[in-house]
């Protein structure tokens, strides 16, 4: 069937939008990675620019100077993230399944709960203290995993509101008919209907996980267990500080990058997320959509 002329017009309009937007997300991170190629000099005396005027990888030599830290990190990073991920997942789960069931007793209990804790927390002193002194999690990779990422709110009610809305009840009723319990339908039934969903919260917590460097600062001094957010971001840290210490040697200073090492950094930080993001996207996109649909 011919397309009227209107619907091609309306095709070529949301075309036009969605480029724009496309080229608002990618370009930025070309730059990013234009820049990190970029001489030192270049970049102070001209600026940033798509098109490098100098071509330099002095960035990324001073970055590998610190390879074997920084495959650790690297290391630490991925186990925080897998385990941390999966946790949170089952977790989530756990939570999110009986409050879509209709039955379950003292549901409006376990929803207040639940709202609450995204309205109120502790602070970061107390929690500090809870975590260091009763945990004991100081300088293990437990620090980089348990506090503020563990749980989720907005993703129990995400999976929660997907659950009740996307399977029909009539699945439920047909399993307990056959003799399913309510853990059999869990596993058979909606783990596997819930796919889009989990796909969509494992997205928002890797990244969460693999973006954080705020437990690395609060919970980590020992380099052995610093994630690699945390590396890099003391790593800007030493640059400021060498290249702020009257005392430093002036050969040794000419020969740090202060513009480029930021963006070098910041790119590296960035491809695992790049290579990984494309494969989760038809996933991401259903499940983040079906997941806010009523609540």
């Amino acid at each position: 069937m011919l397309r009227s002329k209107s619907n091609i017009r309306y095709q070529i309009i949301l075309n036009v939008i969605m480029t724009i937007c496309s080229l608002i997300v990618l370009l930025p991170m070309v730059l990013l990675f234009m820049s990190s190629i970029s001489s030192e000099s270049s970049l102070l005396n001209y600026g940033y620019n798509f098109i490098p005027r100098e071509f330099s990888l002095s960035s990324y030599g001073y970055i590998w100077k610190n390879k074997e830290v920084i495959f650790r990190c690297y290391a630490n990073t991925i186990i925080v993230t897998a385990f941390g991920t999966v946790v949170h997942v089952l977790l989530v789960l756990a939570f999110a399944y009986p409050l879509s069931l209709p039955d379950l007793p003292a549901k409006n209990v376990f929803n207040f709960l639940l709202i609450f804790t995204m309205l109120f927390n502790g602070g970061l002193v107390p929690s500090y203290i809870m975590w260091t002194t009763w945990f004991g999690i100081k300088n293990t990779l437990w620090a980089l995993i348990l506090p503020g990422h563990l749980m989720s709110a907005m993703n129990v009610i995400l999976v929660r509101t997907y659950m009740r809305t996307s399977i029909p009840g009539a699945i439920y009723e047909a399993a307990k008919i056959d003799g399913a319990n309510y853990f059999t339908i869990f596993w058979k039934i909606v783990v596997p209907l819930s796919k889009p969903i989990l796909v969509t919260i494992s997205v928002f917590t890797g990244l969460g996980y693999w973006n954080d460097w705020t437990n690395c600062l609060y919970y980590i001094s020992d380099r052995k267990y610093m994630n690699i957010q945390g590396f890099l971001n003391k790593m800007i840290q030493d640059i400021q500080a060498i290249l702020q210490n009257p005392d430093a040697d002036p050969s040794a200073v000419v020969n740090i990058p202060q513009v480029s090492i930021r963006m070098a950094i910041a790119f590296v930080a960035l491809i695992p997320i790049l290579i990984i993001y494309p494969f989760l996207q038809k996933y991401f996109a259903s499940g983040i959509a079906l997941g806010a649909v009523k609540g």
